[in-house]
């Protein structure tokens, strides 16, 4: 029996049945996840949208109080009233005409709003003045409203309904002579409709089945489309409460300004309307996915196993790669034989990645001596050594100066054809750096400026030929393209945290285009840019040789920065220790 089941033990199997069997475990508890996250998600957000709504209308309430307010002071403050109150308190009573233009006053001011019904305006001692009926104001009003506007100083005391006329409301604050050490003058007493603030409209409120309440400080309805009772609402901190046989989540908002409450009671079923839909959404999907997961599952099954069978052959002369090798102990037969081909080819492969990296590094150390010997080195310093006498006996010092300084040039570049001597200091690297400005400087005269800055105990070897051909390039593409004078600046920094030297190359060129900028740095990052260009070692060139001498440096290379009109910096870091010798 197991001999006959051997057989069907194969990767194209194992692969179909793991992932098979994956697939349902991850489908079951996303499924149950994401109906849980979904559903708690549709709560949350809805219960955060209606207290927003809340919070929504008890600042409109605020606002709305806040307008009454403001005529109101208006009005108490108005020159004419605060006149009118001066002269009863000053002994002075108010005429009829006094009282007519008085309406005028407080009638221009009620315009300014929808919600005010009118304004009563009373002497200290509780008369009436406005309007012309002789009422006083304790019939109004209840006497502790009275104390309360006086306690106020002036402030709007709410009172709510008015007891003769349900449809209003009432709020009284007392008038503060201004030009009498804002001594009491009377009182105002505004009278505000109802339905000011009536904030929803009450049919929409019965279809969604919500209810809405705002109360005022005492409990009191100030506006209302419940009809239970309200006080057992306002008063309990439930966030859910049942309202004829169904939930409701309750939302309040207490307003600082009023010390009113909101509150909004929404059905709990109005917000898990969609979960039936998801529900049926999520079993739907975990069908068909599992039925789509389970055909392309077959598929990729015979996709994976088939070219391993044929990559088997194919490994076993194959020389390429540089990997490590594996366990040759595997599940199925085709994963032995793989693995002890696969381990062949790595001990090729690795060996074959060592040859081509010291190729590599033969071929630049052949690049750079390939251009050390384009010139006959004795013949050059011969000719240049006469060359240098001849001006001496001219009289052409300057001249002669200039011969010295190409032939040490060419002295350093192409002597010392060891690879020992291919690594110098960075002083001695500077020193030619110098030689070769000062012989531009013939070129470019008064136009080429330079600065050179290193450490006075820097005693680091690096590469030969790695500043200059950097220098070379700052001053044909830097200086050589500036109108007027440029400036050339060699920099050596010491990090002493991370042990390395920072060199940077700086010109205050013309500077380089995004885009040309963008092409170079890809270029240098892929490799596809010459190695040299014409007589002098290009960018790539250096770049190729960091990267080589200095392998297990992470941060080798160069590292370019340019902005145009500015200048260019180019910069890279070498270790301490050294790099490959």
């Amino acid at each position: 029996m197991i001999s006959r089941l051997n057989k069907f033990n194969t990767l194209r199997n194992q692969i179909l049945v793991v992932f098979l069997i994956v697939m349902v475990l991850v489908l079951f508890f996303v499924s149950i996840s994401t109906f849980n996250i979904v559903s708690n998600l549709l709560k949350d957000n809805a219960e955060v949208q209606i207290q927003g709504t809340t919070v929504q209308v008890s600042e409109r309430l605020d606002t709305l109080y806040r307008q009454i307010d403001m005529i109101s002071k208006q009005v108490i403050t108005d020159s004419y009233v605060q006149q009118l109150l001066l002269d009863e308190v000053e002994g002075r009573p108010v005429g009829f005409d006094q009282r007519q233009s008085l309406m005028q006053v407080v009638n221009s001011y009620q315009a300014y709003s929808d919600g005010i019904h009118s304004f009563e305006l009373y002497l200290k001692d509780h008369t009436r003045i406005f309007p012309l009926n002789g009422m006083v104001l304790p019939s109004r009003v209840d006497e502790k409203w009275i104390k309360q506007a006086k306690d106020a100083k002036g402030k709007l005391v709410w009172i709510g309904e008015d007891p003769k006329d349900p449809s209003l409301y009432l709020g009284i604050r007392q008038v503060s002579l201004i030009d009498r050490w804002f001594s009491n003058g009377g009182y105002l007493l505004t009278r505000i409709d109802a339905d000011y603030f009536r904030l929803k409209d009450e049919s929409k409120t019965t279809k969604d089945n919500e209810y809405m309440i705002i109360v005022d400080q005492r409990n009191s309805p100030v506006f209302s489309n419940y009809y239970g009772d309200i006080e057992e609402i306002v008063t309990q901190n439930q966030k859910v409460v049942e309202i004829n046989e169904e939930d409701y989540i309750v939302a309040k908002e207490k307003s600082g300004l009023t010390g009113w409450t909101a509150v909004i009671l929404t059905p709990v079923s109005t917000l898990m309307n969609g979960l039936s839909v998801l529900r049926a959404a999520i079993i739907f999907s975990g069908i068909a996915g599992f039925a789509i997961f389970f055909f392309f599952s077959f598929i990729l099954s015979i996709m994976i196993t088939r070219p391993i069978l044929n990559l088997i052959k194919t490994m076993k002369v194959a020389k390429l790669g540089g990997l490590k090798p594996i366990s040759e102990s595997a599940s199925t037969v085709e994963i032995v034989e793989l693995n002890k081909t696969y381990n062949q080819l790595v001990e090729n492969t690795n060996h074959l990645i060592g040859v081509v990296y010291e190729k590599e590094l033969c071929l630049s150390q052949a690049e750079l001596k390939a251009l050390q010997a384009q010139i006959n080195p004795h013949f050059l310093f011969n000719t240049l050594e006469a060359l240098y006498w001849s001006l001496e006996e001219k009289g052409e010092e300057e001249l002669a100066e200039i011969v010295v300084a190409m032939s040490d040039l060419f002295r350093y570049t192409i002597s010392n054809p060891k690879v020992e001597d291919e690594w110098v200091l960075v002083k001695e690297e500077l020193e030619h750096v110098e030689r070769y400005l000062h012989v531009m400087k013939m070129r470019f005269g008064d136009r080429l400026t330079w600065y050179v800055s290193s450490p006075p105990d820097c005693e680091v070897k690096i590469p030969k030929l790695l500043i200059q051909p950097l220098v070379e390039n700052a001053v044909l593409h830097g200086v050589g393209n500036k109108n007027g004078q440029g400036t050339i600046s060699v920099i050596v920094e010491e990090v002493k945290s991370s042990s390395k030297l920072v060199i940077k190359v700086i010109d205050d060129g013309p500077g380089i285009e995004e885009n040309t900028l963008y092409s170079i740095i890809q270029s240098l990052k892929f490799g596809i840019v010459s190695s040299v260009k014409g007589k002098g070692m290009a960018m790539a060139n250096v770049h190729k040789r960091l990267q080589l001498y200095y392998k297990n440096d992470r941060e080798r290379g160069l590292s370019i920065e340019s902005e145009v009109n500015k200048g260019t910096c180019v910069t890279f870091e070498i270790p301490y220790k050294g790099g490959i010798l």
